[in-house]
């Protein structure tokens, strides 16, 4: 599967748990570690968590797995690194706080 079919993915499954505001930032231009990120809103650490659980079983329907998952007790902001790209699943406090759109503005 290509990077951009995976991301596609990703973003699709977050869609699909009802996440808010999902957006893919390509950073190939700033970053060596990573090529995209995306995005997404829960409405709660629930959500967020049940938003994670969807897109990382929906990847591994595809046989894709994430190297590494951070965030995933406290809720607030839960990250997947599947190395070529990072899902951000955010409360929207978080969101607010962290505001890695505009850290990372080059926005594809």
């Amino acid at each position: 599967m290509q990077i951009m079919q995976a991301v596609n993915l990703a973003s699709k499954a977050a869609a699909e748990k009802k996440a808010a505001d999902i957006r893919t930032i390509d950073i190939r231009s700033s970053s060596s570690f990573t090529d995209y990120f995306i995005l997404a809103t829960g409405l709660n650490k629930i959500h967020t968590r049940a938003v994670a659980d969807f897109v990382e079983e929906t990847l591994a329907g595809q046989t894709l797995f994430p190297f590494s998952k951070e965030g995933y007790q406290e809720g607030e902001w839960i990250l997947l690194d599947y190395l070529d790209f990072v899902v951000h699943i955010f409360t929207s406090e978080a969101r607010d706080y962290y505001q890695l759109e505009r850290l990372w503005h080059h926005e594809k």
